[in-house]
């Protein structure tokens, strides 16, 4: 028993003690390790941080490459507000042209409404009357479609004896009824062009402001690209004036 003591009183210090370096090692160990983690991870490098005059550049980059888009812009929109500009004045032109047209077909029909205010001239009623009067109203639809006072559809009521077209009537009468149809259709026209003009204008308003918007944000974009220059003021340099040289004058005599 006392055997048993003696060795377990000088063993136990003894474990202790290599327990002790053991946990000694360890913890030196790790707080290498800790405090130097990029040994345990080889390959990984910490970037150095950016400079400021890195940063400007890359700032300045950005700023070069917004300004080039914004300038390609400002080009295509002006380019656009362009088209949108001649589109409007060819309505515009288109629309004064249809309310002559207009005008000269209102004249026309005033002029023929005062000759059919008169009585029709009495014709003998018979088959061979009515031909020559329906042969008189379709060559005068015919005339009136190739100078572009009849439209198609006009024309195709004017075959097919609809909306009012009676070859019975006299010549008189059938030159009132097509003056006042083509009288009808150039104002339809002229309303036709009309709105296409206040579309177009529309049109060319918008395509001018953002063009206007876009050049201006061009300007301000180059304009922020540009460097500050401070003017130096050149340096003055007075140069002494030369004294005048006196001038000799000769005396008066008496």
């Amino acid at each position: 028993m006392e055997t048993v003591l003696y060795q377990f009183l000088t063993e136990v210090p003894q474990a202790a003690a290599i327990w002790s370096a053991l946990l000694l090692l360890a913890l030196t160990v790790l707080t290498v390790l800790v405090a130097r983690p990029e040994r345990d991870r080889p390959g990984v490098e910490e970037s150095p941080a950016p400079t400021t005059r890195e940063l400007a550049a890359v700032e300045a980059a950005d700023l070069r490459r917004y300004a080039e888009e914004v300038a390609v812009a400002a080009a295509g929109a002006a380019q656009t507000a362009r088209r949108r500009r001649a589109d409007w004045l060819a309505a515009q032109e288109a629309a004064e042209r249809a309310w002559a047209a207009y005008e000269e077909a209102d004249r026309a029909a005033r002029r023929f409404a005062g000759a059919g205010s008169l009585p029709t001239p009495r014709t003998p009623q018979s088959p061979s009357e009515y031909a020559a009067r329906e042969r008189y109203l379709h060559r005068a639809a015919m005339a009136a479609h190739w100078r572009g006072d009849l439209s198609m559809r006009q024309l195709t009521d004017v075959f097919a004896h609809r909306n009012g077209w009676d070859p019975r009537r006299h010549p008189v009468e059938q030159e009132v009824l097509l003056s006042r149809a083509v009288r009808d259709g150039k104002l339809v026209e002229h309303r036709a062009a009309a709105e296409r003009e206040r579309s177009t204008w529309r049109d060319a308003e918008l395509a001018a402001e953002a063009a206007r918007t876009l050049a201006a944000e061009a300007y301000a974009t180059a304009a922020r690209l540009r460097p500050i220059l401070v003017p130096v003021r050149p340096a003055v340099t007075v140069a002494a004036r030369p004294a005048t040289a006196a001038r000799w004058h000769p005396a008066r005599v008496g």
